[in-house]
Formats: structure tokens, sequence, C-alpha cells
């Protein structure tokens, strides 16, 4: 992996880790999701207007269609994620959905965008897999409900973060498709999805901006840029090398729950999401 590459990940996953935290403070649902992704669209039209002037694409059925197909993605993914958010603390359901999805693209980008998985990578794998589980608090863990359904829910968001993960590295890698163009394509349809039920609830909708405005400001800003560098990063990089080295972030968030929310098990969901990190750069290394 290039130091360009790496910087672009590194950078990507201090603001993932800001914005999911800003997530988990507004606590909110689709109306929360809703208002962050219209002050994206507002605040990157400039540029994706100038991006356009600068060096215009013509944009067919096939680019529609990522974009599509991204942008349905991508909102289950939010309403999900912050679904999560309200039923279990950011240091549990962060690490298990970030660690997650880097697991299925690395097999995946195998049949998909004949990408190899080496000797070492399996042992990358291994080590994330064992640091979910102790995240999770292991078999005791699992048998109480307040954990269980906060371990559903970060398991079924790592398979929506590695099925976008997939699809958008084909929309900008094979397709060509320009990464700011393909992510604001990916708002707007996710902005059109939800409007009519925000219409429905304009209610909830104005008393979540009253109550967390800055925090969608803060999500509405961080979380696109954050993707952006990603998605550029995925441009020349293998996305199953991307993918794992992205998740530097679990760290991060992990720290920020444990330290700043005041989350149980800090110390201990911390050492494993260590270890997981461990894991996901020799994911990230092994192929090259």
């Amino acid at each position: 992996m290039s130091i360009v590459a790496l910087i672009l990940i590194i950078v990507s996953a201090f603001m993932h880790a800001t914005w999911n935290y800003l997530a988990k403070r507004s606590e909110g649902g689709f109306a929360f999701v809703w208002l962050y992704m219209v002050v994206s669209i507002a605040v990157y039209a400039p540029v994706v207007v100038g991006v356009l002037l600068i060096n215009p694409i013509s944009l067919g059925w096939v680019e529609l269609g990522f974009m599509g197909g991204s942008a349905l993605i991508h909102l289950t993914y939010s309403l999900l994620l912050q679904k999560g958010y309200t039923v279990g603390d950011l240091s549990l359901v962060y690490p298990v959905c970030r660690g997650t999805g880097p697991l299925i693209v690395a097999v995946a980008a195998i049949f998909i965008y004949d990408e190899r998985l080496t000797g070492l990578s399996v042992v990358g794998i291994g080590l994330i897999t064992i640091s979910i589980f102790v995240i999770t608090g292991g078999l005791q863990a699992i048998r109480h409900a307040d954990t269980f359904v906060p371990l559903l829910y970060g398991l079924l968001i790592g398979v929506m973060i590695a099925s976008y993960t997939l699809l958008d590295k084909g929309a900008v890698s094979v397709v060509l498709i320009p990464p700011i163009v393909l992510t604001y394509g990916s708002m707007i349809g996710q902005v059109l999805l939800l409007t009519p039920l925000a219409i429905r609830n304009w209610r909830d909708v104005r008393r979540e901006w009253r109550q967390h405005r800055n925090e969608a400001i803060g999500v509405g800003v961080l979380n696109q840029l954050a993707y952006i560098l990603v998605l550029t990063a995925m441009t020349f990089t293998q996305v199953s090398h991307v993918a794992p080295v992205r998740e530097m972030s679990i760290v991060i968030g992990a720290f920020i729950g444990s330290r700043m929310l005041s989350e149980g098990f800090g110390l201990r969901r911390m050492a494993a999401a260590g270890t997981m990190v461990i894991g996901v750069i020799i994911v990230a290394l092994s192929g090259e």
C-alpha cells in the first residue's frame, strides 16, 4: 500500500470515529439521518459543481444504477447504525460492525475482483474474529439480551458496510465514477428515499434539529468527507487492503466510547480493539 493511500485512510479513520461519536450523542433515528444528509448535500454542492466543470462526465444508466444501489445500501446502513446506537454502547456496536465488514470484503474480493487472500491474511482474520468475540464478552455475554441485541445489530451493520464497500469499489475503479460524484449521487438518492417519511413526521425533524443541530452539521460534513477519502484510496489500491486498514478507527471509537461517553468495560474492549487493529493491519499488508 502506498504512503498516499495510507495517509488518506488514517485521516479518514479519525473523521469516521468522530462522526460516529456525534451520531451516538444525538441518539436520533431517521430524522437525524435525513438532517445530516441534507446538510451534506448543501455543503458539498459547490465542490461537486466545480469537479464537473473541470472534468465533465457522462452519467448513463450504468452509472446511475451504481449510484442508486449505493444510496439504498448506505441508507440501510445509516438507519441500522442509528438504531444500533440506541440499543447498545458505542464501544460495543462500533468495533463489531467495523470489524465484521473487512472480513466479508477480504473474502468476497477474491471472487469479485480477483484479489488474493494469503496465509497472513488468514492470521489477521483470525485475530479480528477473536477480538470481536472478546469485545462482546464471550458466551456469557451473548446469553444476556442486553448484549445479544446490540451484537446482532453490529453484525448486520457490518454486512451493510461490506456491501457498499464492494459496490463502490466497482463504481470508482471499474466504472470510473469520480469518488465525490458517486458519494453525492448516493446522498441525493438517500434524501429522496427518506423525504416522504420526514414530511410525515416533520415535528420530529424540527425537534431533532433544535436539540442536535451541531451534531447533524458535524456528521453531515465529516461522514461524507471521510468516505470520499476512502473512495479515493480505492481508485488505486486493492479493496481487500483498504477496508481493513480503515478500521484503525476502531481504536479511536472504542476510546471515545469508554472515556467520553462513560461506557462500561472500556479497558477490555480497548484491548480487544487493539488486537483487532493488529489483525486488520496484517490483512492489509499480507497481499502486498
